[in-house]
């Protein structure tokens, strides 16, 4: 995640329903809603190109300075979904969050390097919980597996965490195993079509 919080500019979403949310979708806007804190929910509208570009740099744990008509809030990005066919942002859900605090969140794992020869990488955990201060979310958890030999297991505890992130996923869990490829031998059509003909000689 950047050094440097990302802001943008929110406005109050006034029109409520499926279709003011086309409406703003057509119009370049994403609808969203923002809450915490014991705060009353506000429904925003944000500009798609520029919250596209904040995503893009700081990860699906974004934490935004959000402008909402002149007044500030700190937010952590806390859902993001996406349309399953056109891969657009539908609707952004915020967290308000303070400066120092403490949040839980889903982290990716991304698996990098290329074990010995004969082997498959088996990935079972996509993403890991952690806790951690909600400047300071990391994108991504980076497992090295340059020439890891088969039988390589990598759980929840071993994963390497910058300071002050806390595992909070179970550290027995499996995330990634390197195990031995299967080899299936296939017969040659030909060899296979000798041997039925002399059967049924």
């Amino acid at each position: 995640m950047s050094d440097t919080t990302p802001s943008i500019a929110a406005a109050i979403r006034t029109g409520r329903g499926k279709g003011a949310a086309r409406r703003a979708r057509r119009e370049g806007q994403v609808p969203a809603v923002i809450y915490g804190h014991g705060t009353d929910p506000k429904h925003l509208l944000l500009p798609r190109l520029e919250l596209n570009a904040i995503l893009r740099n700081n990860g699906l744990n974004a934490v935004i300075d959000l402008d909402i008509e002149g007044s500030k809030q700190l937010a952590l990005t806390r859902q993001v979904d996406i349309h399953p066919l056109r891969d657009y942002i539908e609707h952004v859900d915020f967290l308000v969050v303070r400066r120092g605090e403490k949040v839980i969140v889903d982290v990716p794992v991304l698996v990098e390097g290329t074990p010995m020869g004969g082997t498959l990488i088996v990935q079972e955990l996509g993403s890991v919980e952690i806790e951690a201060e909600a400047l300071h979310i990391p994108e991504n958890i980076v497992v090295d597996l340059e020439n890891a030999p088969a039988g390589t297991l990598v759980t929840a505890g071993d994963l390497n965490l910058q300071d002050g992130v806390t595992l909070v996923t179970p550290a027995e869990y499996a995330v990634v195993a390197v195990n031995e490829a299967t080899v299936v031998a296939v017969e040659d059509d030909e060899d296979e079509a000798e041997a039925e003909e002399a059967a049924a000689e």
